[in-house]
């Protein structure tokens, strides 16, 4: 089977397996321990993990703090930043198009007296700068947009949005889950984000671990924001909890595969999506139709309209030769809200699929699209 749903997870690279498996067995120690080397070991571990993700993500290790994923930092990003600094302000801006963690969240936060501004997107899911600044108000305290739209795969202009908030002294969140390791940026080329969040699933590393970034100042302080999870005081206070040693180990191993191999990496997603899009035009025609823009753009996804056929029917049918998903993995029961966003009609995301691809793929594996 061809597995083409890398945007919901990505397989685990064998090298960060290998880096995985002597913090499950021989190196089981609490790296919150101390004195004994089990314990300094595993310490020792997780910080060289936290250096390699902060070399992918262009930042200083300081300012990264180990999570469960994505849904957890945007959850303790939002929650913590508007319990901080309610009393300056309770207006947030986000878009209809986010993910789910973030649409959700922001609506249990409107249950608690704050109010959300929630921006339209274009045809292919980006903000508008001017639609944003017309958006804020001296009451704004966040923004929170993501980098890549994890259906259609667009980018917002994350440059523009983040020299417009630090100019406008507002804080500036961005959930990177999807550009982490397939697009080519540095953290300190963008001083106007203040947070990131990002998962390691997403690239090649072990499920349920992520980061979130919280920017330092020049003296070494970082963006206040009240903790999600209270107890032991881990990473420094910002999330409690024990260490999950090697899943965090393995984000290390594979941030440092993907930082590595990164210019490689985009070049061939690109290759493999310009060869599907040869692929899907010379089999089906005029019987398809493309959602995703053509550029500026996350390499290898594709979102695809089969007209007349539902999206659940083909799926499961291509399901023993073909892996595709119908949108994004957490909110697999409903319409997609992100393609209600650029405005299609309820048919029309019926009659979408997604298909994500990945650099451990070859053109010779896309072939197979010519037998259906």
């Amino acid at each position: 089977m061809l597995y083409l749903d890398n945007s919901a997870t990505t397989p685990l690279l064998p090298e960060v397996r290998d880096a995985m498996l002597p913090y499950l067995l021989e190196e089981f120690g609490n790296p919150s321990s101390k004195y004994y080397s089990k314990a300094m070991n595993a310490n020792t571990a997780v910080e060289q993990a936290r250096e390699n993700v902060s070399i992918l993500l262009g930042c200083k290790a300081e300012e990264l703090t180990f999570t469960s994923g994505s849904t957890e930092t945007n959850n303790m990003i939002l929650k913590g930043t508007a319990n901080y600094y309610q009393t300056k302000g309770k207006h947030i801006i986000t878009s209809k198009a986010e993910h789910p963690s973030i649409l959700d969240t922001c609506e249990f936060l409107e249950s608690k007296g704050f109010h959300i501004t929630y921006l339209d997107v274009d045809q292919y899911g980006r903000v508008s700068v001017e639609m944003l600044e017309n958006a804020l108000t001296d009451d704004t305290i966040l923004v929170s947009l993501m980098w890549g739209n994890n259906e259609l795969g667009s980018l917002n202009p994350i440059k523009e949005i983040s020299a417009l908030c630090k100019e406008k002294g507002i804080l500036f969140h961005t959930d990177a889950t999807q550009v982490v390791g397939k697009i080519d940026f540095s953290l300190e080329e963008y001083p106007g984000i203040s947070f990131l969040s990002c998962s390691a699933h997403k690239f090649h590393g072990p499920k349920g671990t992520g980061v979130s970034f919280i920017r330092r100042d020049e003296y070494g302080v970082p963006i206040p924001v009240t903790p999600l999870l209270h107890g032991g005081g881990q990473e420094s206070g910002i999330r409690s909890g024990t260490l999950a040693v090697h899943n965090i180990v393995g984000m290390g191993k594979a941030a440092e595969l993907a930082n590595d191999h990164l210019v490689k990496n985009i070049s061939k997603l690109n290759r493999l999506e310009e060869k599907l899009t040869t692929l899907l035009n010379e089999k089906f025609g005029s019987n398809i139709v493309f959602n995703n823009d053509t550029g500026n753009k996350i390499p290898g996804i594709l979102n695809v309209q089969f007209k007349g056929v539902n999206n659940e029917i083909l799926v499961k049918k291509l399901a023993p030769i073909i892996a595709v998903s119908t949108g994004s993995a957490c909110s697999s029961s409903k319409p997609s809200h992100v393609l209600s966003s650029i405005g299609l009609t309820l048919n029309e995301i019926r009659n979408t699929v997604r298909f994500s691809l990945s650099h451990l793929i070859t053109e010779e594996d896309l072939m197979v699209f010519k037998s259906l």
